[in-house]
């Protein structure tokens, strides 16, 4: 079983990710978010409507979704990362976000960035520059409506 395999079943079990997001992510743990489909290719990412992740205005608070959010990018970053072989930092350096609905109910991120991760974590591997890119993670409602679209920036550098 290779590294990214044990990886994604590490990340995909719920009783070994919740151990780790206890561990390392004690904030997702509390949130509930889990990770539904991790590849090399793209990732999604699971957050339900409930009393710990709600708002005043009964939908989800915004923090919550951005958790998720990031998750869907980020799961597919540390697996490469990990994968690699070297010593990688990552980073979140900034976020951009449009939210076009109410987030209620159980909300899906995805994010269809892999191979643009992945090439950025090859540069840094090849060159030890680092390297900053954009993806994309959006969230749907159970009617399959965008409700939110983020944009981060992750940053990375070999150590």
């Amino acid at each position: 079983m290779s590294q990214s395999d044990k990886f994604i079943r590490q990340v995909t079990t719920p009783f070994f990710f919740r151990l780790f997001m206890l561990k390392e992510l004690p904030m997702l743990f509390l949130a509930g978010i889990t990770v539904k489909e991790l590849s090399a290719a793209h990732a999604v990412t699971s957050l339900k409507y409930s009393y710990l992740t709600k708002n005043p205005f009964r939908s989800i608070y915004f923090a919550c979704l951005a958790m998720a959010a990031e998750l869907s990018s980020g799961a597919i970053a540390m697996m490469l990362v990990q994968q690699s072989g070297v010593k990688i930092s990552m980073l979140v350096t900034g976020m951009k976000v449009d939210y076009t609905k109410k987030a209620v109910g159980k909300i899906l991120f995805t994010c269809n960035e892999g191979k643009k991760i992945e090439e950025a974590i090859a540069s840094t591997k090849q060159n030890g520059e680092g390297v900053t890119i954009t993806v994309n993670s959006i969230g749907k409602d159970e009617a399959g409506d965008i409700v939110a679209a983020f944009v981060f920036t992750w940053s990375f550098r070999r150590k």
